[in-house]
């Protein structure tokens, strides 16, 4: 074994690489080591946890459960139990504990907490999901969703709506960027104006600059009379422009001078024309990448960028796959009329199990299907399902390939890789720390740990 594989420094190493919080303490609780797991789970820096009893660090007091149990010597294993971290969040945790012995005599315990939370709700819902319970949700900003990320995106939305600035979705295709440019519209003081959406990328330069700006009779071959655009048209309302990284840079320079001017010319005239019209744009490209390779104007990116909200793919929040299942089958109900209530266990599991990387749009879409086989008043089955989701060995190479193309851990998994290179992908993913850990295709506490390693701390 090579030299100080088992110094101080590498036990170190190996606790704070452990996704559960650990706590070496006395025999009265105090803490006299904690990792870096138990800093994300309390949410209080490792500095001031510290010389503090565990229970000052994490509530052990809700519900009077066994997390509240006096230090008696003795291991427990097992134990679950709720405690309350610093932000007031009551979490449910897996308890063991292990005594330290010297001369046989107890000086002290290694305390470990694992976070089973989002486990709890996901086995909950599968539960709800395959005995038909969950009740069909209420739409809210015209989405269906309770977890925090969902909650997350409502606040951002009526933030967006009480503003009139430029708003850029960002998301993977089938996340519901659509979806929340439309919330945001009909939330803002211009609702009673149009809502009109362009798709970038179903249009060439041409075609998508006369649909833009309009053009004149003559401008070019075909144009036999005049015809307004879509900047002039929407006066007053708001323009939604899907996959706006496809657009050329004759595209985007003309909307760069909208951008910031206000101002326009149809192809062919020479007539300055101002609309006042809310852009808001979507992409599932990464358009700060798109800037570094010289594809997209950055001065274009900022003024689309002034509030960027990112669509969480399924994958991640998973508690929400049981209320759009119920959603659609109410909806599919409804303009079928089979009276379908729900999915087995076995139909259930895989739902949950997959990783949907086309999301809610292929969620819907697996429903559907699942419409055409089964039959009214019974139960949606395993074998009513898309072939691709219920059959292992394609389940499990789609899920591969998709976790394949998530950013490489590559230099951000060593002592490699700059401070700038991970504030550089922390604004990729607008410091989304959730998404920037599922990219690298790693835990919170990893990058939690990386990111203080680096001296980063917040938008920098």
């Amino acid at each position: 074994m090579p030299d100080g594989m088992l110094s101080g420094e590498c036990f170190s190493a190996v606790l704070d690489a452990m996704t559960e919080a650990v706590f070496v303490a006395d025999n009265d609780r105090r803490i006299i080591f904690a990792n870096v797991a138990s800093e994300v789970l309390s949410g209080i820096p490792l500095n001031e946890i510290r010389g503090q009893r565990i229970c000052d660090v994490i509530k052990c007091d809700v519900k009077k459960s066994e997390c509240d149990l006096p230090y008696t010597g003795q291991i427990r294993e097992g134990v679950q139990c709720t405690v309350r971290n610093s932000k007031g969040l009551d979490l449910h945790v897996v308890r063991n504990v292990r005594p330290i012995r010297k001369d046989g005599q107890s000086i002290g315990f290694v305390e470990t907490l694992t976070d089973i939370t989002d486990f709890l709700k996901t086995r909950e819902k599968l539960a709800q999901v395959s005995s038909g319970q969950i009740d069909v949700p209420e739409l809210r900003h015209g989405m269906v969703g309770s977890s925090s990320l969902m909650d997350e995106i409502h606040e951002l939305i009526d933030l967006a709506a009480a503003s009139n600035v430029t708003i850029l979705v960002s998301g993977e295709t089938g996340t519901g960027k659509e979806l929340v440019a439309k919330a945001i519209h009909t939330g803002s003081a211009r609702s009673g104006g149009p809502f009109v959406k362009v798709n970038c990328s179903s249009l060439n330069e041409n075609l998508l600059e006369s649909e833009l700006f309009g053009h004149v009779r003559g401008a070019f071959t075909g144009a036999i009379k005049d015809k307004v655009g879509r900047f002039e048209a929407v006066n007053g309302g708001t323009l939604f422009l899907d996959e706006i990284g496809e657009i050329s840079p004759l595209i985007q320079v003309k909307l760069l001078r909208f951008l910031q001017e206000h101002e326009f010319e149809r192809v062919g005239d020479g007539t300055t024309r101002i609309s006042d019209v809310r852009i808001i744009a979507a992409t599932h490209r990464d358009l700060r990448e798109m800037v570094r390779l010289g594809e997209f104007r950055e001065d274009l990116f900022y003024r689309l960028k002034v509030f960027p909200i990112h669509m969480p793919p399924l994958r991640e929040r998973k508690e929400d796959v049981g209320y759009l299942a119920t959603h659609f089958i109410a909806k599919f109900n409804s303009q079928i009329g089979k009276n379908i209530p729900g999915f087995d266990r076995d139909a259930a599991i895989v739902l949950m199990d997959y990783c949907w990387p086309g999301n809610i749009r292929e969620l819907e879409h697996a429903i559907e299907h699942a419409f055409v086989t089964c039959r009214a008043g019974e139960m949606i089955g395993l074998f009513d399902l898309p072939v691709e989701i219920r059959k292992m060995e394609l389940r499990t190479g789609i899920c591969r390939a998709s976790t394949d193309t998530v950013i490489s851990l590559g230099k951000f998994s060593g002592n490699s890789g700059s401070r700038q290179e991970m504030i550089d992908l922390l604004r990729r993913f607008d410091w989304n720390r959730n998404a920037v850990a599922n990219a690298l295709g790693i835990d919170r506490s990893t990058l939690w740990r990386r990111m203080r390693k680096l001296g980063i701390s917040g938008e920098n």
